[in-house]
């Protein structure tokens, strides 16, 4: 969509756009209200600052949809489309890869009590499965704000992607 429709859209439209980005309602409500925007920039600026900062309740919610790293979802919508684009650096056939994520998603869900998330774009699985490992050293307040960052930094690549000037 280009920026001047997403200016110029019902805001019911708006929202649609934004939701797959990050389901964080505050977050959905602020961008759409707060049209129109000069630039896409301005539309990328205002979003990173409507993600800060995340609610443990909002965290909680927008994982809620985030699939397992090395999982892909096979539903049919604009969010399972993008988490599939996003971990294409993992090959689910590589079977030392796909065992060796599955043990650390265990170890993290056990530990944490929620999926572990990480921006997957623009990284190769050895690269997820060190962060995997590095966080799993981490307290539960360290994590808190890494999982809000990735939050943070996957609803802006999202969103990079679906406006253009």
């Amino acid at each position: 969509m280009q920026l001047a429709e997403f200016n110029s859209v019902d805001r019911v439209d708006v929202v649609d756009v934004l939701r797959p980005c990050l389901d964080i309602d505050r977050w959905v409500d602020q961008i759409a209200d707060a049209r129109p925007f000069t630039d896409r920039n301005a539309l990328l600026d205002f979003a990173n600052e409507a993600a800060r900062p995340f609610t443990s309740a909002e965290v909680q919610g927008a994982l809620s949809h985030h699939p397992r790293i090395g999982d892909r979802p096979n539903a049919q919508t604009t969010e399972a489309a993008m988490s599939r684009s996003e971990q294409s650096g993992v090959d689910p056939s590589d079977d030392g890869v796909a065992a060796a994520l599955a043990k650390g998603n265990r170890e993290y869900e056990e530990k944490f009590g929620r999926v572990f998330l990480i921006r997957a774009a623009g990284r190769t699985a050895p690269e997820i499965l060190a962060a995997l490992q590095e966080r799993l050293g981490h307290t539960p307040e360290e994590e808190d704000a890494i999982v809000a960052q990735q939050l943070r930094e996957i609803a802006l690549l999202r969103l990079e992607g679906v406006i253009s000037e």
